[in-house]
């Protein structure tokens, strides 16, 4: 039996785990039965759209939900990991099967990020609300950072960020990818997607750029049915936008995948850009304005 097609039971094994833990959060949620909107199902396809080609979906996901107030701001991170859950797991058995890339790597790269979840998970689904709304909000910034960094690079006639052609890592290179993927996937659990700091960590590294697909998505894909276990635990999600997330998201995947395969996203990306500043800057002012009224001493009679 191959390594991928281990990979692939295993992936198969978290998928259910998921659905399962998914259903049970549903059915136990407060006030009945979740009914997702048609604007959160709107949402899951064009995020998901362009996550399959390489934009990613959390930092659009959390500047709407911000837009149109939809989602307390402590619940987004646990909503994005459990919304975009099943789009991932779909995308990583496209991906994966379809692209070529070193199985070594690919699963040690997967371990460290499903690790760096599962910690980040636990302490992100039990903080307040004014840290997380500070924590995503810098979170953000980063995420605008390394869309316009993406971008830029595209526009050059000589890019930064070449890349190589290996299809893997050795040595001292897998060892630091194995700690970038960790913190990337700690990351996850806090709103920042993992998809365009991997495909920048693996150019850097000397592999092809094409070869982060089938990493970057198999990381998710195992690392957020974790992440999502614990915040359904912890209810730190909303289930109505999950549910919306999950159902809008499927149809988009396989349109992306199998018909559209690819688009010139250098100005797409852009835009995500100016979005994600302003999300972010409307997260961290929240944050800030929250924390000085804790910070506030209370008056006699108060």
């Amino acid at each position: 039996m191959s390594a991928r097609l281990v990979l692939f039971i295993v992936l198969g094994v978290f998928g259910v785990m998921y659905v399962t833990a998914f259903a049970r959060g549903l059915r136990s949620a407060p006030g009945g039965t979740p009914r997702p909107v048609g604007m959160g199902m709107v949402i899951g396809f064009v995020t998901n759209f362009f996550d399959t080609l390489g934009i990613g979906s959390f930092a659009t996901t959390t500047s709407w939900y911000r837009f149109l107030k939809m989602v307390r701001d402590e619940w987004i991170p646990g909503t994005l990991n459990i919304g975009h859950t099943l789009p991932t797991i779909a995308q990583a058995f496209i991906y994966t099967t379809i692209v070529p890339v070193d199985s070594t790597t690919l699963i040690a790269l997967i371990a460290a990020s499903v690790l760096g979840s599962w910690l980040g998970a636990g302490v992100v689904a039990k903080w307040p609300r004014k840290t997380i709304q500070l924590g995503m909000g810098f979170a953000l910034f980063a995420a605008a950072s390394l869309f316009a960094l993406k971008s830029i690079d595209e526009m050059r006639h000589a890019p930064m960020i070449p890349g190589g052609q290996a299809l893997g890592l050795e040595g001292p290179l897998l060892v630091v990818g194995i700690a970038g993927n960790f913190l990337l996937g700690a990351l996850m659990t806090l709103g920042i997607g993992l998809y365009a700091p991997c495909m920048i960590m693996i150019s850097l590294l000397g592999m092809n750029p094409t070869a982060a697909f089938p990493i970057m998505m198999s990381s998710c894909a195992f690392l957020m049915p974790v992440a999502s276990a614990r915040f359904i635990k912890e209810k730190a999600w909303d289930p109505n936008a999950a549910l919306g997330l999950a159902i809008g998201s499927i149809p988009a995947v396989l349109i992306a995948a199998f018909i559209v395969k690819s688009l010139p996203l250098t100005w797409v990306r852009w835009l995500v850009v100016i979005v994600v500043l302003y999300a972010a800057q409307g997260l961290v002012r929240a944050g800030l304005k929250e924390a000085a009224g804790a910070a506030q001493p209370r008056t006699a009679g108060a």
